[in-house]
């Protein structure tokens, strides 16, 4: 199985345990005569099931992760924490360059003249950089999931 497929199972696998709090509420109590829509020992049981699938495959995939190198020798684990990291920089300074030239021009003279603090084009070019860097590391990424087999 490639590693792709496997992340596939996992996220099919987590969206099934999102469910079945909700699943187990509604067939937690019943009125008095009436039988639960879903028996809730089959649940419980399920989500068991569910829990222990996960677990196999979340481990499986973080070795895999662990041990698996791009060209430059990168294991997987760090391309996914530099993918994370230029994530949440992107995201950072596209908010900071959306605000510094959120600027209100003045309708008279005696108004309060607000200025950027930060060359905006500048930093909006960084974050085009930024950006590109991600594209990358997304793309060395998605390639070895789909070629490297799970261990």
């Amino acid at each position: 199985m490639k590693l792709a497929e496997a992340l596939q199972i996992r996220a099919d696998l987590q969206r099934r345990l999102a469910q079945m709090p909700s699943r187990l509420r509604n067939n937690a109590t019943v009125q008095e005569g009436t039988k639960p829509t879903e028996d809730p020992s089959a649940l419980l049981k399920e989500t068991d099931g569910l829990l222990s699938q996960l677990e196999e495959i979340t481990t499986r995939i973080n070795m895999t992760n662990s041990t698996v190198t791009d060209d430059d020798g990168n294991s997987l684990t760090a391309l996914i924490s530099r993918r994370d990291m230029l994530r949440k920089k992107a995201e950072i300074l596209r908010g900071f360059a959306a605000e510094a030239g959120n600027i209100t021009p003045r309708r008279t003279l005696t108004e309060i003249r607000v200025l950027s603090t930060v060359d905006v084009a500048a930093l909006q070019k960084e974050c085009d950089l930024i950006s590109k860097s991600l594209r990358e590391t997304d793309i060395k990424i998605q390639s070895l999931n789909w070629t490297k087999d799970l261990i």
